[in-house]
């Protein structure tokens, strides 16, 4: 049988029942597609994830004072609670080989007041070198500057959050520029706007003060404490970061005057760590959704052989007819294969441009960023071509196995 019969054969066969074809298809359309835009949303998530939490910063490290321990029924405590970093860390963390920047914080909530409204959000004490780390870009004016700090001015750079709640919805950041502003009763000049990052919740840098850390120190810690509640580090490189937070460990531990390192007073946080973790949560969530796609695959497989076995039985005196003639046991079984793998790779294409089509939807739609993926589109195809082998090969070889005198005795 040439490639040209067999692609005849292929058609009218096919063509011979279209309302049980098309519904055949449909289940491969359906699993396909659902493998294509749940993965593309799982992607998109791990994406997402991951650019929020590169978002504040790069090659991040964070000290924070105190170390999570037991505290009853399992639950941790103590860790950012306790008062073991000072300004002398900070200064001897910068001196730590493949350190890039050093920024010490000193942050609380508190009461922002202008002249005809208030917030209540996240004050932090921060050095020049915080826009670095944290990389925040200046939307008007300037960033705090380390002589502010020395000389304890009363400056202040405010989120786009925070211009909004406290001179309207329809102020922009030049409206907001040198105007005076309450913190704790105290009077401070908003010298700089930040630009829009996004985010949510308390740790959303749209909607936060900043103001010098000496400043801090001296209005808000009171009592004369110095303490620090972070200390933020910028590695030179991805690379250096676990070697940066071995090194920044051991001096610390040195520093405070700690043998066991079990019973340190500070923790650190490393990025590259939680985007790792973060990744490998995201990944299972995305072959989660991939494997419950797939059980709708494997129901459209089952489709494509009830189909190919119906239709061996139907074809019995054709089959037996054509093996009277000289068709062989291989021309048979390439022939239901071919109709099976047909009905497969039709399905597979639709089913590619309907998940790509509702990925976009999602996409458009805001709720998240779906990304197809190439290697996605190849999965989708492989996938149909074995079920098409897979589902197809047994009713093929029942096909081509059967007796030419039976099948045409066959009613």
């Amino acid at each position: 049988m040439t490639t040209r019969d067999l692609i005849g054969e292929t058609v009218t066969a096919l063509s011979a029942n279209k309302v049980r074809s098309v519904l055949t298809v449909l289940g491969i359309v359906i699993g396909i597609a659902s493998v294509i835009a749940l993965v593309a949303i799982g992607q998109g998530a791990q994406n997402s994830v991951q650019a929020s939490i590169e978002s504040i910063g790069s090659n991040l490290l964070v000290v924070l004072p105190g170390a999570a321990r037991e505290i009853g029924f399992g639950a941790s405590g103590g860790r950012g609670t306790a008062r073991s970093l000072t300004l002398a860390d900070e200064n001897a963390i910068s001196h730590v080989a493949n350190v890039a920047a050093v920024s010490g914080e000193y942050s609380g909530r508190y009461q922002i007041a202008a002249a005809l409204a208030n917030t209540n959000t996240t004050v932090d004490g921060v050095n020049a070198s915080y826009e670095l780390i944290r990389n925040l870009t200046m939307d008007q004016g300037s960033f705090i500057t380390d002589s502010q700090s020395a000389g304890l001015m009363r400056v202040a750079v405010v989120g786009p959050t925070v211009v909004t709640d406290l001179f309207g919805t329809n102020a922009t950041a030049n409206d907001a520029l040198g105007q005076n502003i309450r913190i704790n009763n105290l009077l401070f000049t908003v010298v700089g706007v930040t630009k829009t990052k996004g985010g949510s919740g308390p740790s959303n840098q749209d909607d936060m003060v900043y103001v010098p850390l000496g400043t801090a120190l001296q209005y808000f810690a009171g009592n004369g404490n110095h303490y620090l509640s972070a200390i933020d580090i910028q590695a030179a490189s991805q690379t250096v970061m676990t070697q940066i937070q071995n090194d920044v460990t051991s001096l610390l531990l040195v520093r405070h005057n700690i043998s066991d390192p079990t019973q340190a007073d500070f923790s650190i946080l490393n990025q590259e760590a939680i985007v790792s973790a973060a990744s490998n949560i995201t990944s299972t969530f995305t072959i989660l959704l991939a494997a419950v796609a797939g059980i709708s695959l494997v129901v459209g497989g089952i489709g494509i052989m009830n189909m190919m076995l119906t239709s061996v039985t139907e074809r019995m005196r054709e089959i037996g007819l054509r093996k009277a003639i000289g068709a062989t046991r291989q021309d048979i079984n390439v022939q239901f294969l071919a109709e099976a793998i047909a009905l497969t790779f039709l399905g597979g294409g639709i089913g590619v441009l309907l998940g790509w089509g509702a990925s976009f939807a999602v996409t458009l739609s805001g709720l998240i960023t779906a990304q197809v993926t190439f290697s996605s589109i190849l999965l989708a195809f492989g996938v149909s071509a074995a079920i098409g082998i897979i589902f197809g090969w047994y009713p093929a070889q029942r096909a081509a196995n059967l007796n030419p005198i039976d099948a045409l005795r066959y009613e």
